[in-house]
């Protein structure tokens, strides 16, 4: 069962198998994401560690929007979609590729893996994908990954040995990093005057190979091989700025899928086991150049236990029979990395620390059907560190690995609960679960029609 549902439209499942998203009585229920004179941005964003399921509440509000946008990360995110018995997966695309009635923008603070990003094209192209030339918007300020930032990436997770951060090594942190030194290349710069491309290419493969010394790359074959894609790719790059813009003054309903989640933030997450972006709200206006006032719902994505995929601290993880039950029973692998996520109790003192940072209007909670078998259920309400109780979420990560949880333990139902579709058809105890987050967090649990 899922709570963004309330919709009759049952061909997007999600990709892990049916969730729970019950609606709350106490907020009215909205029927479309709000439009006007001058629109306001919703904004879907992942509240824990990601793999909540923000892809399925996208897919169903970009049957809705006008434009979808991705504003930070890169093809180290990724969810499956499946439409009409066809399966599609989403790594670097925005989800609203599949609607035919809806552009799809890739923003300035993604960096793009172009050889990634044609094979993901073409993937789901043979899969049914239709006409997304005249569809895909990317901006001409997105920074380019190339082949050797992920050999970087995966040379600097052997350097830190033990201490290795479990890296995607999609060649996104050093892609980041050429950014933040600016002598990193963008898709403007690919297009503008391959002659002067070329001289930074050449100086920036220069400046990694003084670094890692046995880093190999075929320059001039590197070169060719992106005077190809220049071409590809000329016909979908625009200034997305004005774009997006143009599109809010018009009236038109703009929606951002945040990829990765909050505490995967750069400066929010639990450094340093983190990713190399803004995933939280502030990474909607840098990587798209929106303005505060612009951003009106921000729907914070909720599993209803935690996981966590690669290392870090991790409060309520359970080392368990109960951990292995959410791992099967919510088939918790990861679709880019196929790696065994970590499993655990929901964590409301994590979720209070996101909602500070994010602002959320509305939750969004998910897979509440994989605790049905559970006869108790024990929710962390708080954190003691050097056995005192504490109210912030610890900024350091040796911090975070010695608090002592402080849990409320409620009563499971143990009812299937996979087919109900709103608040007032779950089991008792059910609803006392979903009521426990609302006034814990301050913030509703909340449904959209998404039609």
């Amino acid at each position: 069962m899922s709570a963004c549902t309330g919709t009759q439209q049952q061909d997007i499942q999600p990709r892990n198998g049916d969730s729970n998203i019950p609606s709350s009585p106490r907020k009215k229920q909205r029927t479309s994401i709000p439009a006007g004179p001058l629109s306001k941005v919703t904004v879907v964003l992942g509240a824990q560690w990601g793999d909540e399921g923000k892809g399925k509440v996208v897919d169903m509000l970009a049957t809705d929007a006008d434009v979808v946008c991705r504003c930070q990360g890169g093809n180290n995110a990724g969810h499956t979609v499946v439409v009409d018995g066809a399966e599609f997966d989403f790594h670097l695309l925005p989800s609203g590729i599949i609607n035919q009635k809806c552009k799809s923008v890739i923003g300035n603070g993604v960096v793009i893996h172009l050889p990634g990003l044609f094979e993901e094209l073409e993937k789901n192209e043979a899969k049914g994908l239709k006409d997304w030339k005249d569809r895909l918007i990317i901006s001409d300020r997105a920074h380019i990954v190339f082949d050797f930032h992920q050999q970087v990436d995966g040379l600097q997770e052997l350097e830190k040995g033990k201490q290795s951060l479990g890296t995607t090594k999609k060649g996104i942190g050093p892609t980041y990093s050429s950014k933040a030194t600016r002598n990193g290349l963008r898709i403007s710069d690919l297009l503008r005057d391959f002659e002067k491309f070329s001289e930074k290419f050449h100086t920036l493969v220069r400046c990694y190979q003084r670094m890692f010394p046995t880093l190999e790359v075929d320059i001039k074959a590197e070169l060719e091989r992106y005077k190809g894609y220049a071409e590809r790719i000329r016909p979908l790059v625009k200034e997305t700025v004005y774009v997006l813009h143009e599109a809010l003054k018009n009236g038109k309903k703009v929606l951002v899928e945040g990829a990765n989640a909050a505490m995967l933030d750069i400066d929010f997450g639990t450094y340093p086991y983190v990713t190399s972006s803004n995933c939280s709200i502030g990474g909607v206006c840098t990587g798209l150049g929106l303005p505060p006032n612009t951003i009106g719902e921000v729907i914070g994505v909720v599993k209803a236990y935690t996981t966590r995929v690669g290392d870090g601290p991790f409060p309520t993880e359970l080392l368990d029979e109960t951990g292995e039950l959410l791992q099967n029973r919510g088939h918790e692998f990861g679709v880019t990395t196929k790696r065994k996520r970590r499993c655990g109790w929901l964590d409301l003192a994590l979720l209070k620390f996101t909602g500070m940072v994010n602002g959320y209007t509305a939750i969004c909670l998910t897979k509440l059907d994989i605790l049905d078998t559970l006869k108790e259920i024990k929710v962390c309400v708080g954190y003691r560190l050097d056995g005192k109780d504490i109210n912030y979420f610890p900024s350091n990560a040796l911090d975070l690995a010695q608090v002592e949880v402080v849990y409320e333990t409620v009563k499971g139902w143990e009812v299937n609960t996979e087919n109900i579709r709103s608040l007032e058809n779950l089991p008792p105890n059910a609803r006392k679960y979903v009521r426990l987050i609302e006034e814990r967090l301050a913030v509703p649990v909340d449904t959209h029609n998404m039609r």
